[in-house]
C-alpha cells in the first residue's frame, strides 16, 4: 500500500481515560493517529507535560507517516498545552492544524478521516 492509500484510523469510542481506534483490539489512553496507523502515545518520550505543552517532537511521527493535515487535543478539561514552536513548526511545513477540546478533537478527525485526508492527530482523553 502506498502512503497515498493509506487512510487514518477512525476513532470509535471515546471515555475518559480511554479510546477505542477501528482495527485496534486494546484500548488506548492517549494516541497518535496518522495515515496507516496509530500507538500509544507515551508523553515520556519526548517529555511532553500539560504546560507547555506539545511539542514539536510530538508531532514529528505524524508527518514522517504522510499527516498533511493535523488535529491537536487540548484535552477534556482543556488542561493540555500547545507550544507555540509547534504550531510554528507546523506552519512552517505548510500543514493544517485544529486544536480543539478532546470531544471535538475527536469529531474534526473522524470527519476528516472520512473525508479521506490524509489526517494525523494527538488525543489525550483525559484533563
Amino acid at each position: 500500500m502506498s502512503d497515498q492509500t493509506k487512510v487514518s484510523p477512525k476513532i470509535t469510542f471515546f471515555k475518559w481515560g480511554k479510546l477505542e481506534i477501528d482495527g485496534y483490539d486494546a484500548p488506548f489512553r492517549d494516541v497518535k493517529l496518522y495515515p496507516g496507523g496509530a500507538r500509544e502515545w507515551d508523553w515520556a518520550e519526548t517529555g511532553t507535560r500539560h504546560v507547555p505543552g506539545i511539542q514539536p517532537a510530538d508531532v514529528d511521527e505524524l508527518i514522517t507517516n504522510g499527516a498533511q493535515v493535523i488535529v491537536l487535543s487540548k484535552g477534556v478539561q482543556l488542561r493540555l498545552k500547545t507550544k507555540k514552536e509547534t504550531l510554528q513548526y507546523l506552519d512552517d511545513k505548510g500543514i493544517e492544524v485544529f486544536v480543539l477540546q478532546t470531544e471535538e478533537a475527536i469529531k474534526k478527525y473522524n470527519q476528516l478521516t472520512e473525508a479521506g485526508q490524509p489526517v494525523g492527530a494527538l488525543i489525550h482523553s483525559t484533563c
